[in-house]
Formats: C-alpha cells, sequence, structure tokens
C-alpha cells in the first residue's frame, strides 16, 4: 500500500492536483457566473426562485430563459461533461508512473484548453475556436486514457 506521503512526493502526482485544483476551481468559477447572470437578469428556471420577487402571476414573468443566462449555462455543462472524465482517467494515469515531462504537458495542455474553451463560449468567439478548445481538451483525455491502457492496464 502506497503511503499518502509518498504520494505527495510524487512529482506527476502533485503536478495532477495542482492542475486538477485550478480545473475544478475554474468549474465552480462557471457555477457562480451561471448564478450571478440568473440574479442580475433576474431569469429563474425554478418557480420557487421566483418567490422573493413577487407573488402569483407576477412572479411568472421571472420563470423564462435568456440567451446569455443558457450560454453561461451550457458552457458550465460542457465543463461538468470534459472535466470529470479527464479527473478520473488523470488520477489513474498520474498512478501508473508516467514520464513526468509527457504527464504534466497533458495536464497543461488540458487546462489551457478548458479555460480557452470557456473564452469562447462566453465571448462568442467564431467557430472554430470553441470546437477547437473541446477537441483539444478531448485529445488530452483520450491521449492519456490510451497511454494508460497501453502500458499498466490488464486487457
Amino acid at each position: 500500500m502506497v503511503d499518502l506521503t509518498d504520494l505527495m512526493d510524487d512529482e506527476v502526482f502533485r503536478a495532477f492536483a495542482s492542475y486538477a485544483t485550478i480545473i475544478i476551481s475554474k468549474m465552480m468559477l462557471m457555477s457562480a457566473t451561471t448564478a450571478f447572470y440568473r440574479m442580475t437578469r433576474k431569469v429563474f428556471a425554478n418557480p420557487e426562485d421566483c418567490a422573493t420577487l413577487g407573488k402569483g402571476e407576477n412572479a411568472k414573468k421571472y420563470l423564462r430563459t435568456d440567451d446569455r443566462v443558457e450560454r453561461v449555462r451550457r458552457a458550465h455543462l460542457n465543463d461538468l461533461e470534459n472535466i470529470v472524465p479527464f479527473l478520473g482517467i488523470g488520477l489513474l494515469y498520474s498512478l501508473s508512473g508516467p514520464d513526468p515531462s509527457t504527464a504534466i504537458l497533458h495536464f497543461r495542455v488540458f487546462v489551457g484548453a478548458r479555460i480557452y474553451h470557456t473564452i469562447a463560449y462566453l465571448t462568442p468567439l467564431p467557430q472554430p475556436n470553441r470546437a477547437l478548445g473541446f477537441l483539444v481538451g478531448y485529445a488530452v483525455t483520450l491521449s492519456m486514457a490510451y497511454r494508460l491502457l497501453k502500458s499498466r492496464l490488464y486487457l
């Protein structure tokens, strides 16, 4: 069994923990950004959320969709769909003893791609900017999965 102090001395695991913290913080920021846009634009998805702004029919006018709120919400959803697989595969990959420079490059490129994707989504930048951010991050996760399956796992 690996001692936790030994794990924290591993350069690849420390790098993974650092970049995972950055990307999780970014994902949490997207949640707060969605809430900010909902509050400032008075756009809510649930009737109980509108209760503080009015009663009955008056509250229903706040129960609607807004293009800007939906754009932020979709960017956050896209983060959830891409960051969670990165965290799982990246953890297994970092524990498999990869070359430190290759592993750190994987982590850096993924974080950069996700930040770029968010900027491209929220600005909005014309396509293929957003697609490029998505595909680069996805390719990094696939690359780690391939390297993990090829080198360490039993098939």
